[in-house]
């Protein structure tokens, strides 16, 4: 089995080079690496070429998640295609052969793997992760939930359906809502595991939900988020990210991160649902060029972890 995996960068040297060093060691060698890069100005693109990486350009200026990706797989030369954040590295050798596993069923589209925060995590982040990703796997799941953070999709159904270069994100959901529609099957492996590096400030987190939401509003028309929805979800979830990092006893130094990262995260959506979509110049510097928990017991896999330099 072969495949063609898809990243998307800008100014990702600090973490690009795991990934790649990642793959290298995956059992599946049959790999195509394109690296988007959207106007890099560290060593990003020189790193990603010393791993053997073809490059492809895309302005800033024309940048969206959606049009990225469709720049990338319009290059690719293999069937199946995985999509991998630039800031995401695979926790076991096997990563990329039991994410594509699936598609030995003509009838799946999608797969899309589980996804952990590392140690450094604000412990709202890596609570948010162990929620939408179970440890349990289901090769068909009801509803078109997924993440291009971890994923992969077949060639032949992006040229039938490309990403939605529209939208301000989510263009994962878009896709996988499409392939639903069209009958086909989405498929969660949760061995599939990657570790997801966020470490934003709190306009970060403000910025990523609000164009989300933006995006949510767009591919659902129907959806909605009001003053209470507010409330309540923050309420909620600050006070159950409270209890479990009392009982993990973290409390103490997460009990400011707790506060304002589940402000900012549903203020954001609040926001992103009270704006459309239409992305403008300065909205553009905004979500996509912004500047500027102790884990859960999980059951471990009999496989052994791949070993990065510097651990």
């Amino acid at each position: 089995m072969n495949c063609s995996i898809i990243i998307r960068a800008y100014n990702e040297e600090k973490y690009l080079g795991r990934l790649l060093e990642g793959i290298k060691q995956q059992t599946i060698k049959d790999v195509e690496i394109i690296l988007v890069d959207s106007g890099s100005t560290d060593s990003t693109v020189s790193i990603a070429e010393s791993f053997g990486a073809k490059i492809v350009n895309i302005p800033s200026s024309e940048f969206t998640f959606g049009r990225s990706l469709n720049y990338g797989i319009k290059q690719a030369k293999h069937e199946l295609i995985v999509i991998a954040s630039a800031h995401v590295y695979p926790v076991y050798p096997d990563w990329l052969e039991t994410l594509l596993k699936p598609f030995e069923d003509e009838k799946i589209a999608l797969t899309y793997g589980k996804q952990r925060a590392p140690d450094f995590a604000k412990f709202s982040e890596s609570q948010i992760l162990h929620q939408w990703y179970a440890d349990e796997s289901n090769l068909n799941q009801v509803t078109a939930f997924c993440n291009n953070a971890n994923a992969a999709i077949r060639k032949s159904l992006w040229d039938k359906h490309p990403y939605d270069e529209s939208l301000t994100g989510l263009e994962d959901l878009e896709w996988s809502k499409w392939a639903k529609e069209q009958t086909y099957k989405i498929a969660y492996v949760a061995e599939a595991e990657i570790i997801h590096i966020h470490n934003e400030t709190p306009r970060g987190v403000y910025n990523r939900y609000r164009r989300e939401a933006m995006a949510l509003r767009k591919i659902y028309p129907e959806a909605n988020f009001n003053f209470y929805d507010f409330l309540r979800l923050t309420i909620t979830n600050i006070f159950s990210d409270l209890f479990h990092a009392l009982r993990e006893k973290v409390l103490l130094k997460n009990l400011f991160s707790i506060f304002w990262f589940r402000i900012m995260q549903f203020h954001g959506t609040r926001m992103g649902h009270r704006e459309t979509s239409l992305v403008t110049p300065q909205l553009r510097e905004t979500f996509y060029y912004a500047r500027g928990r102790k884990k859960k017991e999980e059951r471990e896999r009999e496989v052994e972890r791949i070993r990065y330099n510097k651990e």
